[in-house]
């Protein structure tokens, strides 16, 4: 690929997400026209307790199975750190990169921030986050197959767009799939360099973990959105939870962060039109308050009380060198 194609391919990424961003708005908007800003909060105020709760529940669950993505990755490269530490990482980490995006830039920071304390490399934790990426998308790739003959394919029929979209996610979905497993197999303990970097091909047993570990994860934030959207409407579980990961998974194309728009777009076309659309709209915003919200301010909070008492940690130790140092020429008049 010559130099002008990357530029064009570069342009084309960065004004992806704005794009679709946009359009997702405009589709938002035309679905939601009719109900007013009160009919919204209504609804929202609507879920009963009891399903807030559950949802909440399904929440720390998810956030506990992603930091499994940190002590997955960690065994891959060979390192090992306290349970805390990796679950610390894992939390905060997916925190920040659900809600801001490009999760190998936003996530990948704070980890880079915490792991080469704990004495990780920095090329240590690139792979590490090459690795979490393909568990991600094995886990949506594997239900995005599932959801694809789970969903009946009626629900998008009035919308030719939806439907070549979705028809390209799973052609796309089962070949990257099959070719992932396909050379766990015939690349067996063999190396691939990228780069500078080179990546030890992982056996055929760590991928499936990783698969259902993926799957686990969707599956969980599934049941956030679940449990405040059944009071509205009833849908069988399996048909949900494909329509989930089709969502979500069009929203992490779209390079849109957390998928704003694009996850709420495609729930709003697929569910049935006698359903009110500002109560379905009220269950996506209760949805991004406990997944998205909830979350990154207590990984949040973790983190700044961690960084506080590392920072007393450490003036402790230097007031203790404090002491000590002056009787250092002492020892050595000594001798």
């Amino acid at each position: 690929m010559s130099v002008k194609s990357r530029r064009i391919l570069k342009k084309i990424i960065s004004w992806a997400g704005p794009l679709f961003f946009v359009l997702a708005v405009g589709m938002l908007y035309w679905q939601l026209r009719q109900n007013s800003l009160s009919d919204i909060a209504h609804a929202l105020m609507s879920i009963p307790f009891t399903n807030l709760i559950y949802a909440v529940v399904a929440c720390v669950v998810g956030y506990l199975s992603l930091s499994l993505y940190d002590f997955l990755a960690l065994r891959y490269v060979g390192k090992h750190v306290t349970w805390w530490k990796w679950m610390l990482a894992g939390m905060l980490g997916f925190a920040i990169s659900n809600n801001a995006g490009h999760a190998v830039v936003s996530g990948g920071a704070i980890r880079y921030r915490l792991y080469t304390r704990w004495r990780i490399r920095a090329g240590e934790i690139l792979k590490m986050l090459v690795f979490s990426g393909f568990t991600y998308f094995l886990g949506c790739a594997s239900i995005m197959i599932l959801g694809y003959f789970l969903v009946p394919h009626s629900l998008f029929e009035n919308s030719v767009g939806a439907t070549v979209g979705i028809n390209g996610l799973f052609i796309f979905s089962a070949a990257s799939l099959g070719a992932y497993f396909a050379i766990t197999i015939f690349f067996r303990k063999k190396s691939i360099k990228i780069g500078q970097a080179k990546f030890q091909v992982p056996n055929t047993e760590v991928a499936f973990l990783q698969m259902l570990l993926g799957m686990a994860d969707s599956i969980l934030a599934g049941l956030v959105l679940y449990f405040c959207l059944i009071p509205f409407v009833q849908i069988p579980f399996g048909t949900y939870i494909g329509l989930f990961v089709i969502a979500q998974t069009a929203g992490v194309f779209s390079q849109v962060p957390g998928g704003i728009g694009v996850f709420e777009s495609i729930f709003l076309l697929a569910l049935p039109d006698d359903v009110s659309r500002a109560s379905i709209f009220g269950a996506l915003l209760a949805f991004r308050i406990i997944y998205y919200v909830l979350p990154l301010i207590g990984a949040g909070g973790l983190f700044i009380i961690y960084e506080r008492w590392l920072r007393n940690r450490m003036k402790r130790w230097l007031e203790e060198a404090k002491q000590h140092l002056p009787h250092f020429p002492e020892i050595r008049r000594k001798k």
